[in-house]
């Protein structure tokens, strides 16, 4: 179970994009996003690893359906995962400054990126500006082709409100 939340850690990492090929221009941060249902606490203790920190996946409503039992996942369904430094406070690592945050849209025109849009965009909201192709679908691809190109699954969501 750890391996499949930590591979989708790495994969949400590599979307940080600030918009699919076929997207007509930026797209914006759901606003309210931190109202949605929301993942356990995730920690990458490695400093060598590009995922070193803390993570919080949130999912939307539409999304969720699909997402706890399975079938197609609705036309603008929405992951947002939430990335945090970890710092150390005597001795202990803890929760620092959010870093990043990637977003994960089900949009049927994004065709090169199997019907989903991914963004990317700094700790204050701005688009970071990755390609979604090479950063982000090919490991969903590699990963999740049988699930929706959606790597993660319900069991390892560990939702609490």
């Amino acid at each position: 179970m750890r391996k499949i939340v930590f591979a989708l850690m790495v994969v949400m990492m590599l979307c940080t994009v600030s918009q699919a090929p076929a997207a007509a221009g930026p797209v914006s941060l759901p606003k309210g996003y931190e109202s949605w249902e929301k993942s356990r606490q995730k920690i990458v203790e490695d400093k060598k690893s590009l995922f070193y920190g803390v993570h919080y996946i949130y999912l939307d409503k539409k999304g969720m359906k699909a997402y706890k039992g399975g079938g197609s996942y609705p036309e603008g369904s929405r992951f947002v995962v939430v990335y945090h430094n970890l710092k150390d406070e005597a001795g202990k690592l803890v929760e620092g400054k959010k870093n990043m945050v990637v977003l994960m849209q089900r949009d049927k025109k994004q065709t090169e990126t199997g019907g989903w849009l991914f963004a990317g965009y700094s700790a204050d909201g701005k688009p970071s500006g990755i390609d979604p192709l090479k950063n982000c679908f090919s490991c969903h691809q590699k990963d999740a082709a049988d699930r929706q190109f959606v790597i993660s699954k319900y069991e390892d969501f560990s939702v609490k409100k």
